[in-house]
């Protein structure tokens, strides 16, 4: 019976195991590359080597490795370093604003049609079904229109683009959680629809809205990036990746690639680990549901 023991034992650990969660590598990546690029946002005065708009016209397009500058200059003989550092700043308050707005327009309205139904569901998921109609860089070029480049006004164009998709998801979510048991007890206990909405399903749901908004904030920071390729976003001579990105365009035809390399691969490097985190966040969310 000894001699029996061991066998058994040993299959036991190897299904323990078995049953252990891997570690997903590149969603530890991802976060990883997320903290780097909130600190460097955060602590661009306290990181940045240089002044990001100091002109030394003596080293324009001065090449990585050059002292003094680890990453090189640009065409006006700025750091690149520098402006990459600050340049994370404007990327995160753009999209932030953009999230923000589409978040509190897309659960007010996915939430009020869910829960109240009727007429109330069929206006507010027409309206839903209309503003599914402008792509966000549309609304975004309108909103610049009316109010002029910067910032502001094409985060909030872009937050009026992505906000019937958070309310979409919100009606969804809210609908299958008013059958539930949580839900049917407070009806119970005589609690107002409006309190069980507010203190009880919203914060259930919240998990589910936040990774939601995760991989919108990496769709809004391309969307910005490119409008302020274009002149209609951010104004020289701020320093933002998708603006540093235009003013490399002369130094590329020079031969000095990093000008335009380094920048790109910062938002390919942060828009890659914002999509792998919160897609990972859903996946997790949806395993947890299941048990």
């Amino acid at each position: 019976m000894a001699g029996l023991s061991m066998p058994s034992s040993l299959a036991a650990a190897s299904t323990g195991l078995r049953r252990r969660p891997r570690r997903n590598v590149s969603f530890d990546l991802s976060i990883g590359v997320l903290i780097a690029f909130a600190v460097a946002a955060i602590a661009a005065p306290l990181l940045a080597p240089h002044d990001p708009y100091s002109v030394d016209l003596g080293l324009t397009n001065a090449p990585p490795g050059t002292p003094g500058h680890p990453l090189g200059t640009d065409g006006s003989g700025r750091d690149l370093l520098s402006r990459l550092l600050f340049g994370a700043r404007t990327s995160v308050i753009g999209p932030t604003i953009a999230i923000t707005v589409s978040v509190v327009i897309g659960v007010t309205m996915g939430a009020a049609a869910a829960w109240c139904g009727g007429w109330i569901d069929a206006v507010l998921t027409r309206i839903t079904d209309f503003l599914f109609a402008f792509p966000g860089l549309l609304a975004a070029v309108f909103a610049v229109a009316l109010f002029g480049p910067g910032i502001v006004a094409p985060a909030v164009g872009i937050a009026i683009a992505y906000s019937p998709v958070i309310a979409r998801l919100t009606r969804s979510v809210v609908l299958g959680e008013q059958q539930k048991l949580y839900v049917v007890a407070d009806r119970t206990m005589g609690f107002s629809g409006a309190r069980t909405l507010v203190t009880t399903v919203l914060p259930n749901i919240a998990p589910i809205i936040v990774s939601q908004c995760i991989v919108s904030f990496g769709y809004a920071l391309v969307d910005l990036a490119a409008l302020s390729f274009l002149g209609l976003g951010v104004q020289a001579p701020e320093a933002d990746w998708g603006l540093m990105l235009n003013e490399s365009l002369p130094s590329l035809l020079l031969g000095a690639w990093w000008v335009m390399a380094f920048p790109a691969a910062c938002l390919v490097l942060v828009v890659v680990a914002i999509n792998t985190v919160g897609e990972g966040l859903l996946d997790r969310r949806g395993k947890k549901r299941k048990r």
